[in-house]
Protein backbone atom coordinates (compact mmCIF):
# COMPACT_ATOMS: atom_id res chain seq x y z
CA UNK A 1 0.00 0.00 0.00
CA UNK A 2 1.66 3.26 -1.06
CA UNK A 3 1.85 6.36 1.18
CA UNK A 4 -0.43 9.04 0.82
CA UNK A 5 2.06 11.44 -0.70
CA UNK A 6 1.75 14.07 2.17
CA UNK A 7 4.54 14.23 4.66
CA UNK A 8 3.00 13.55 8.30
CA UNK A 9 5.78 14.48 10.76
CA UNK A 10 6.93 18.36 10.58
CA UNK A 11 10.33 19.94 10.89
CA UNK A 12 9.64 20.92 14.13
CA UNK A 13 8.54 17.53 15.24
CA UNK A 14 11.65 16.11 13.89
CA UNK A 15 14.29 18.75 15.42
CA UNK A 16 12.26 18.54 18.94
CA UNK A 17 13.08 14.71 18.74
CA UNK A 18 16.57 14.62 17.67
CA UNK A 19 17.17 17.54 20.59
CA UNK A 20 15.71 14.53 23.10
CA UNK A 21 17.33 12.10 21.63
CA UNK A 22 20.79 14.16 21.91
CA UNK A 23 20.09 15.47 25.62
CA UNK A 24 19.48 11.84 26.67
CA UNK A 25 22.10 10.32 25.24
CA UNK A 26 24.42 13.32 26.74
CA UNK A 27 22.35 12.08 30.44
CA UNK A 28 23.49 8.75 29.79
CA UNK A 29 27.45 10.03 28.94
CA UNK A 30 27.25 12.05 32.04
CA UNK A 31 25.72 9.31 34.15
CA UNK A 32 28.54 6.78 32.93
CA UNK A 33 31.06 8.96 34.19
CA UNK A 34 30.07 9.63 37.23
CA UNK A 35 29.50 6.00 37.60
CA UNK A 36 33.60 4.97 36.44
CA UNK A 37 34.84 7.40 38.91
CA UNK A 38 33.07 6.18 41.53
CA UNK A 39 34.58 2.75 40.82
CA UNK A 40 37.90 4.77 40.47
CA UNK A 41 38.48 7.32 43.33
CA UNK A 42 41.67 8.84 42.58
CA UNK A 43 42.37 10.88 45.69
CA UNK A 44 44.66 14.17 45.28
CA UNK A 45 47.41 14.21 47.30
CA UNK A 46 48.19 17.56 49.57
CA UNK A 47 52.19 16.71 49.41
CA UNK A 48 54.06 17.90 46.33
CA UNK A 49 56.87 15.68 44.69
CA UNK A 50 59.70 17.18 43.50
CA UNK A 51 62.48 16.23 41.41
CA UNK A 52 64.52 14.04 43.59
CA UNK A 53 61.43 12.44 45.09
CA UNK A 54 61.46 13.97 48.26
CA UNK A 55 58.05 15.10 49.45
CA UNK A 56 58.08 18.85 50.08
CA UNK A 57 54.72 20.61 52.12
CA UNK A 58 52.62 23.04 49.89
CA UNK A 59 53.50 26.64 50.61
CA UNK A 60 57.00 25.54 52.31
CA UNK A 61 59.93 28.04 52.05
CA UNK A 62 61.93 27.51 48.59
CA UNK A 63 65.45 26.11 49.31
CA UNK A 64 68.02 28.15 51.03
CA UNK A 65 70.56 27.66 47.53
CA UNK A 66 67.71 28.78 45.12
CA UNK A 67 68.24 32.17 43.76
CA UNK A 68 65.46 33.66 42.03
CA UNK A 69 64.77 36.14 39.01
CA UNK A 70 67.07 39.28 39.98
Amino acid sequence: MASGGKKKTTMGKLNRERRLRERRIDKQAKKDARKLAAENPVEPSDALTDEDGEVTEPGAAEPAGVVGDA
